[in-house]
């Protein structure tokens, strides 16, 4: 095969899923912003984070709009498939991620990248709603932890909605999220406890059960002014005890080959590291001032290894391959 045929087969099989990459990098930005005022942390970090998470965005949404050009098929397979179909949402999340992460530096393009993320999510959640519930593809065995990703964008946008001034809009987001998170975690649960397992090449994606009561409670505490009220305290300590029960799957993860789902590792971690930090910042106490640089930590390091594994993974040619 030339070098001309293999670069379009490596485009035509480019998955949606890379948008992954994009919120684990942005999750960690935000994390470091947040440790840089509790810690002292040099602001440089951050910036030099955002700026890699920025070109992450613009390298990934790039590579895809290509794909969508010269292989127009493949990105409605794509959708109309019924698990990837889930991480189209994660390109407006990357862009609401973005904003808040540009908030305090750059709060004209946080504005726009919240209102045009804000935007797309919104149409991403009311299509694969709309698809879920009029279907004839779907089965019990097809539900995962991915199916969250169309529903903690909405949990999402209060945390950048609120500062920039937009507080019903962000409440509507919130609604949505919240009272579509309850059911489908139901949904779930049931699927765990009463079906097979999910392939073992998708376990990571488990850890996206963090992701929605972390996110609630970072976007419940900017609705409710910074204040930690009882709501708050359950939705934290959810997140907290999700944590603790898949770190107690340690055995399983440590299993699974790496491929491109270990990113679904990274931005439930930094959810639940920034929900540590507001806790550390607003109740403080010894519990806290341990558990936020542990789960810090965790995070960067998980980063680390993430990106040297995706870069050696492309450079072997692993990524981007028929499944």
């Amino acid at each position: 095969m030339t070098a001309t045929h293999q670069a379009h087969s490596r485009l035509e099989h480019f998955p949606i899923s890379f948008f992954a990459i994009v919120m684990g990098l942005a999750g960690t930005t935000i994390a470091v912003e947040k440790a840089q005022h509790l810690w002292g942390w040099s602001s440089n970090i951050s910036l030099a984070l955002l700026a890699l998470t920025a070109l992450a965005y613009v390298g990934v949404a790039a590579t895809y709009l290509l794909k969508l050009v010269t292989h127009p098929k493949e990105v409605v397979a794509e959708f109309n498939h019924p698990i990837r179909m889930s991480f189209f949402p994660a390109s407006s999340i990357g862009m609401i991620l973005l904003a808040i992460a540009c908030l305090e530096s750059y709060p004209t393009i946080a504005l726009w990248l919240w209102a045009i993320g804000s935007g797309v999510q919104l149409l991403f959640t009311l299509v694969i709603l709309s698809n879920w519930l009029h279907h004839e593809k779907f089965q019990i065995q097809h539900s995962n932890p991915a199916w969250f990703i169309p529903i903690v964008g909405n949990i999402l946008v209060p945390v950048a909605g609120v500062p920039l001034g937009f507080h019903e809009v962000s409440w509507f987001y919130f609604s949505v999220g919240l009272m579509m998170w309850i059911p489908l975690l139901a949904v779930l649960l049931n699927r765990f406890f009463f079906h097979p397992m999910i392939p073992g090449k998708l376990l990571p994606t488990l850890f996206i059960l963090i992701a929605p009561p972390a996110v609630a409670f970072i976007s419940w505490v900017k609705l409710h002014n910074g204040v930690i009220d009882d709501v708050a305290r359950i939705l934290y300590y959810f997140g907290l005890f999700t944590t603790l029960l898949l770190f107690a799957q340690l055995k399983y993860f440590v299993k699974v080959q790496f491929a491109l789902p270990w990113w679904a590792y990274s931005f439930p971690m930094a959810a639940i590291t920034i929900a540590t930090l507001i806790m550390l910042e607003k109740v403080g106490g010894v519990f806290f001032v341990w558990l936020a640089p542990i789960l810090m930590s965790l995070l960067l390091l998980l980063i680390v290894v993430l990106v040297f594994n995706t870069i050696r993974a492309m450079l072997r040619g692993e990524i981007c391959v028929p499944e």
